[in-house]
């Protein structure tokens, strides 16, 4: 009996291949706090300042941040692969001044050109992979790139685990000879990939699209309820914005409450702590009594392990869990992690002799894990999924940018609130994940199965009074509530009748009529273009 493999789709296999943007995010990660920590790094660059050490650590988000805001600009004029491209080859020039550097400024130079570079792609990977993901599929698709990342940071700690043996410089250059040439191969993908059907839509290329979605291997019901339909088609007709005209197009209506949410999601639940986490693992781990050695394999290597572990089932069944419920459940627990560590450490609980010490290692390490299969994977599926064809690439590219800010304010302010005092950053990140919770209970649309353009009823469907909102939310919490039937202009026909639910204003579709779609969003189209 003979074996037959057969290829993947063509979606998948372009979504793999651009994902290489997240292995390369996730491998300087896992490699730059080994590097400059290397001996032979320090008799080269020479020895850095706790200070200097985290602007080293940290520069690569602050300069990634500018890029990002105009990157989805950019992407939206010269397409989603194009900017991916430039900003990979960008990165590759970057990392190979890291690895030939011999001086501090060098190095920071190569490290800021790495910055910029990510800032261009980091957030197109992810718009490329919505526009060309069939909507059944498009969750697990979209969480490629983050299951890459952290792919890409139990590699990076492996490499430098293998390299730090060897008695040269090579020891620390090594992964950036490495990132280089990956950046290099990123640069390929407008030369291999197809181009993203619906940027070519929305540029008026409507045959060229038609032979991308062939060899993205779209069947032709999921061409026509995903692209090729009258809802998709009246999302596509309005015009473009330009560069200012497009930025400033995300704060007025309809565009304004998924641009805001999508600002949320990348940026505020980013100050959750994920990134103390994982650039300070060590310091949390000795922080409990842990010796350095013991902390050291705790926090680079099984933790790493253990992230990528996780993300496998995440990845696989991210299609098959509510957004919602991913979301509100992940960030109860990581509330819950957060909130304890700060009542062990506030009640001096945390001693050598007392075993609280390893349920606040286990609490890290379970903090770690949830981030990484629910906000971590979700986050950035829900925020690109949200918005209009017309602001996909410039909301995706500004969530991205606040999202690199906040990092980096992350990255600065841990080591100095672990200085002063052992309860008090965790109370601080408990209490934003907390808060997070709450805002997206209330404003959160449930979008999963939904088509990119059915998922814009959610937000062009008037909302109802401010007072009926909070009685529905009441009686949800209470198990009372039902759906809302609601039609898209304030009353029901029999062709555009939508069944939706209303949470705090925002409207969630249980089940979209093709009728419904069409009607609907001529009306919210022409609503947009108004606007």
């Amino acid at each position: 009996m003979k074996l037959e493999i057969s290829r993947p789709p063509g979606y998948v296999l372009a979504a793999g291949m651009v994902s290489l943007g997240g292995f390369l995010n996730g491998y300087d990660t896992g490699s730059i706090g080994a590097v400059t920590e290397m001996p032979y790094f320090t008799s080269s660059i020479g020895e850095l300042t706790p200070f200097l050490r985290g602007f080293t650590v940290s520069l690569i988000m602050l300069t990634g941040a500018f890029p990002s805001f105009f990157a989805g600009q950019l992407a939206d004029r010269f397409g989603r692969l194009a900017i991916v491209a430039a900003g990979a080859l960008v990165f590759a020039i970057g990392a190979a001044l890291e690895g030939c550097a011999n001086k501090l400024a060098m190095f920071l130079v190569g490290r800021a050109l790495c910055g910029v570079g990510e800032g261009l792609w980091i957030s197109n990977i992810t718009v490329y992979i919505t526009e060309i993901a069939p909507s059944a599929r498009r969750g697990m698709l979209v969480s490629m790139p983050q299951f890459m990342a952290n792919a890409g940071i139990c590699v990076g700690y492996f490499t430098c685990y293998g390299s730090v043996q060897t008695e040269s410089s090579f020891s620390w250059r090594a992964p950036y000879i490495i990132q280089a040439i990956l950046g290099l191969g990123l640069a390929t993908t407008p030369f291999i990939l197809p181009q993203s059907p619906r940027w070519l839509l929305l540029n008026g290329h409507r045959d060229k699209a038609i032979k991308e979605l062939k060899r993205l291997d779209f069947s032709a019901v999921e061409a026509e309820k995903d692209l090729l339909g009258p809802a998709a088609e009246q999302q596509i007709s309005a015009r473009q914005p330009g560069a200012v005209e497009g930025l400033t197009r995300l704060f007025r209506k309809p565009y304004r409450k998924p641009a805001l949410l999508a600002l949320y999601v990348l940026g505020v639940i980013q100050l959750s702590g994920i990134d103390g986490v994982l650039y300070y693992a060590p310091t949390l781990f000795a922080q409990a009594g842990i010796s350095a050695k013991t902390s050291s394999f705790l926090a680079s290597g099984l933790s790493a392990i253990l992230m990528l572990a996780i993300s496998i089932p995440a990845v696989l069944f991210t299609d098959s869990v509510s957004r919602r419920t991913n979301v509100i459940t992940g960030g109860s627990i990581l509330t819950f992690c957060m909130f304890t560590i700060g009542t062990l450490y506030a009640s001096n609980s945390v001693t050598p002799q007392n075993p609280a010490r390893w349920l606040v290692i286990v609490l890290v390490f379970i903090f770690g894990l949830v981030y990484s299969a629910t906000w971590g994977i979700v986050g950035k599926i829900y925020a690109s999924e949200i918005q209009p064809a017309a602001t996909r690439s410039a909301a995706s590219s500004v969530a991205q940018g606040l999202g690199f800010f906040t990092n980096w304010i992350v990255a600065i302010i841990t080591p100095v609130l672990l200085a002063n005092s052992s309860f008090g950053a965790y109370f601080l990140f408990g209490s934003i994940c907390f808060v997070s919770v709450l805002v997206l209970m209330v404003s959160m649309p449930e979008t999963k199965g939904l088509s990119l353009e059915a998922i814009q009823e959610a937000f062009l469907v008037p909302g109802t009074a401010q007072r009926g909102r909070v009685v529905s939310l009441l009686k949800r919490w209470a198990g009372l509530g039902g759906s809302v039937p609601v039609a898209a202009g304030g009353t029901q026909t029999t062709e555009s009748a939508v069944e939706l639910r209303d949470v705090g204003g925002l409207l969630t579709q249980d089940a979209a009529v093709s009728g419904a779609q069409s009607t609907s969003l001529e009306r919210g189209s022409e609503r947009s273009v108004r606007a």
